[in-house]
């Protein structure tokens, strides 16, 4: 699951906010993520606007430099807690186990995020200092495919994530889940 940054296939906008790791660091050097590759540092998004707009660029080139990527970097974004259910996507969903999250995403409402080819800014909204709600227009690669969803990001305070934005819900303005779904 390693890559390189010299065969990072992926789109330039994504480039620069990949970082670096050496396993040669000295002994007292200590970091949130250690890994051989290069890993992206989403996290260190300035503002809520930022973050949503990493997170969707990366579900627009989805399966670069891998498959699913784009969904992998939604759940690194992600809120939840992984012991708890959560209403990230609106209904109680046990999203603990990644190819749950997975599924979510390949589900007819959601899956228009994937490869989008356009998105628009509808609207946004601070509700308190640290929560931030936005609503994006998404047109899919499919013919007439659109729709509109709405992120909520709240700013943790405290502790190892204090001062990151995380994803707490991404719903969909329509009844996505009305015929259910397997997840």
């Amino acid at each position: 699951m390693s890559f390189s940054s010299s065969s990072f296939p992926g789109p330039q906008s994504l480039r620069p906010f990949a970082k670096s790791f050496d396993s040669r660091k000295p002994a007292g050097f200590s970091s949130r993520v250690r890994a051989s590759a290069d890993v992206p540092d989403f996290f260190s998004a300035d503002c809520a606007e930022d973050a949503v707009r990493y997170q969707l660029d990366a579900l627009k080139y989805n399966d670069q430099p891998r498959q699913d990527y784009g969904i992998e970097v939604m759940y690194r974004f992600a809120g939840f807690d992984p012991f708890e259910r959560s209403t990230y996507f609106g209904p109680f969903f046990d999203l603990g186990q990644f190819e749950r999250f997975r599924r979510i995403f390949h589900h007819s409402s959601y899956r228009v995020l994937l490869g989008h080819k356009e998105k628009k800014l509808l609207s946004s909204f601070w509700v308190t200092e640290n929560r931030f709600k936005q609503r994006v227009w998404i047109q899919g690669t499919r013919l007439e495919e659109e729709e509109i969803f709405e992120f909520t990001m709240v700013q943790r305070l405290g502790g190892c994530w204090d001062g990151y934005w995380l994803t707490e819900s991404l719903l969909h303005d329509g009844d996505c889940f009305s015929g259910g779904v397997a997840y």
